[in-house]
């Protein structure tokens, strides 16, 4: 393990670049200003191993801190945070403010947020356009919807740094299937609608009225409704599809009447379980499964080719309905 970095006035003892710097003592923010003031103490702290006082990540000496609510201290420059803000990070980093500290202190200005450091952190690496290094943190569905609130907290636009094919919404799009629910609740409360929609087709069949409060809340009236006519009009496209049995042919002299009526009556009964079950996530390999074994009960050839032609369309036209809000 190499050394810890050399002390200097303006910094505090960097731990390693590794996954061991978050494990330090968690120290208070008093003890983290009080050491940025008087380096002659060696007290350890948790520290970024990304955002540390000599990290390559920032331009120029880091002139403030923030301290996330676990303990952890990122060091950042404040002009970066200003201009990627919208609203100086939270009304927390008034540029004349910033300028008058820097004049009169060499110490860091310290700011405590309320975000823990694996949340804080995705934000950081979104406002200085490294997201593409967020998935080395391998963070979960629920840390990066934090981040993505946290981003609109602090006036980063998520519908800016979410857009399509971006390192982050690729990121949520990976994750989505583990909690799609509250993958779309991230998506719908912002208005992402271009990801809202991919991360819809894992909700195909999901039990709305097991939402809770604060999900319909995030979610809201407008993406609820998308949601809920989506699982409705599916439903609906599959029981009208399967209404039709398959057509009767011209007499022939293999095949008798029962068969074609046996034929009809066996699809409209298994028409009926499909419909009765209500799955709008439902593969054309099990509706192939359900009216594909009707063949074995049939003698008339031109029946069984009327069932198999019929399952086909059946299966073409459901793969074409829409499985997006």
């Amino acid at each position: 393990m190499p050394d810890p970095l050399p002390v200097t006035p303006y910094q505090l003892p960097t731990p390693p670049a590794s996954d061991d710097a978050l494990k330090f003592p968690v120290q208070s923010r008093d003890d983290v200003q009080e050491h940025a003031n008087n380096d002659s103490r060696n007290i350890p702290v948790s520290m970024s191993t990304t955002f540390h006082p000599t990290s390559d990540i920032l331009s120029t000496r880091p002139d403030t801190i923030l301290l996330s609510s676990d303990g952890v201290v990122f060091y950042v420059d404040h002009a970066v945070m200003l201009a990627q803000s919208k609203n100086d990070w939270n009304y927390t980093l008034s540029p004349a403010a910033s300028r008058s500290e820097s004049n009169t202190s060499s110490s860091p200005k310290v700011v405590p947020c309320p975000e823990p450091a694996s949340v804080l952190n995705i934000v950081l690496h979104v406002a200085y356009g490294i997201s593409e290094l967020c998935e080395s943190y391998k963070p979960n569905i629920d840390v990066l919807s934090a981040a993505v609130d946290a981003m609109s907290t602090y006036g980063l636009s998520p519908a800016e740094h979410l857009a399509p094919s971006t390192p982050l919404y690729e990121l949520i799009l990976a994750q989505a299937p583990t909690k799609p629910v509250v993958a779309f609740a991230l998506a719908a409360s912002h208005d992402l609608y271009d990801l809202a929609a991919p991360i819809s087709t894992h909700l195909l069949s999901f039990p709305l009225h097991s939402l809770t409060d604060a999900l319909s809340l995030k979610i809201g009236p407008l993406y609820l409704k998308k949601l809920i006519f989506l699982q409705l009009s599916r439903g609906e496209a599959l029981r009208e599809l399967l209404r039709t049995p398959p057509h009767p042919h011209p007499p022939a002299d293999d095949c008798v009447l029962t068969d074609e009526r046996g034929l009809a009556r066996a699809w409209m009964l298994t028409a009926a379980y499909l419909a009765w079950e209500r799955r709008p996530d439902i593969r054309t390999s099990e509706i192939e499964a359900a009216f594909l074994p009707l063949e074995e009960r049939l003698s008339c050839t031109l029946c069984k080719q009327n069932l198999m032609e019929r399952v086909k369309q059946v299966v073409v036209q459901w793969s074409m309905v829409k499985r997006t809000i």
